[in-house]
């Protein structure tokens, strides 16, 4: 998005040069993709608004008025995972202002971030998923093969989304082990393909050119008739909705970036190292990758609970137990 489409949103107060400058940085030195500027842009729209109706702007802004606005975020019943992140924001744009001479301060070294708890990430257990291909495979036509290789290379790759639905169709046309994907920040990855998702993109490619708008714009594998020429995110995930109440799940479970979990949680328990699950995901930090494992552990946990031969005996053991204890108990009376 442009710097005049960013101000053109309907509603919304204009962004400072300032913040377009910041914006800007992000996009030369980060290599900040489409919507990680749209998120930024959003979240310092969102304090620059709450800051003037104290007739203060975003750019002079104290701390205290930032704290101010923090508290009315939690007032505002936001969760604190949102509120760091947009505090996150703010911290990175007032260090900008501040390492530019903008400012000579940065007044959100001495704020705090929102306690969060630990939120893991939600996934599907195996059989789920494989109800999930059970119900695309039934579809009939070219949708139902489509549907089809887009969840097989979901689940076999773990791409977001938003790498799936912008990879060409030479994307498949070169090794057909490999995926070459595009991910945050324009970094290329190679991502192996199994041979279902193969076959399952193999067969779609025969029917593909039914989606395009025009015989001419053969440019993406999942091509559509929006704008952009390909199916958009949000149309994969009413896709999936759908597929997941013919599947008999809960629609609200599933989505494009629960099958990225599921994948990362299924190689991890199927014994993949986490530096290759990193790498297959594209993390750039490996911290990232790692509340996999905490997954990993709560599964296992509760395996050994419910699975454990143990585990069936640990009530029979407790009225046991507690006779024992009784008589323990009339022994030491009678001795005493």
């Amino acid at each position: 998005m442009t710097a005049a489409a960013r101000n053109k949103v309907a509603g919304a107060p204009a962004l400072s040069a300032q913040a377009e400058a910041f914006l800007e940085m992000l996009v030369v030195e980060r290599g900040a993709a489409k919507n990680t500027l749209d998120a930024y842009a959003r979240d310092l729209r969102h304090a620059g608004a709450f800051l003037s109706k104290n007739r203060e702007t975003l750019e002079s802004a104290d701390a205290e008025a930032l704290r101010r606005y923090l508290i009315h975020l939690s007032a505002s019943g936001m969760s604190a995972r949102t509120a760091a992140r947009r505090l996150s924001a703010l911290r990175q744009f007032y260090r900008f202002l501040y390492g530019e001479g903008m400012r000579d301060d940065d007044p959100t070294a001495t704020l705090e971030s929102p306690r969060q708890g630990r939120s893991l990430p939600k996934t599907l257990s195996e059989a789920e998923v494989d109800r999930l291909l059970e119900a695309a495979r039934q579809r009939e036509g070219a949708e139902g093969l489509r549907l089809t290789a887009l969840l097989e290379v979901l689940y076999a790759t773990g791409l977001r989304v938003s790498e799936l639905v912008g990879l060409p169709i030479s994307a498949v046309t070169r090794d057909p082990r490999l995926l070459i994907v595009r991910g945050k920040g324009g970094k290329e990855r190679m991502v192996p393909i199994s041979a279902p998702a193969r076959a399952a993109l193999d067969a779609y490619c025969e029917v593909r050119r039914r989606f395009l708008r025009r015989p001419e714009d053969d440019t993406w594998l999942f091509p559509s008739r929006s704008l952009g020429g390909h199916l958009t995110r949000h149309r994969v995930a009413q896709l999936l909705k759908e597929l997941a109440i013919e599947a008999g799940l809960e629609p609200s479970k599933i989505s494009p970036h629960v099958l990225r979990h599921a994948f990362a949680s299924h190689m991890l328990a199927r014994g993949a190292d986490l530096r290759s699950v990193q790498q297959l995901l594209g993390h750039a930090d490996i911290a990232t990758t790692q509340i996999y494992t905490h997954v990993l552990s709560d599964q296992l946990k509760s395996l050994v609970e419910d699975r454990h031969p143990l585990a069936d005996r640990t009530e029979e053991r407790k009225p046991a137990e507690k006779r024992a204890a009784k008589g323990n108990a009339a022994e030491t009376e009678a001795a005493e």
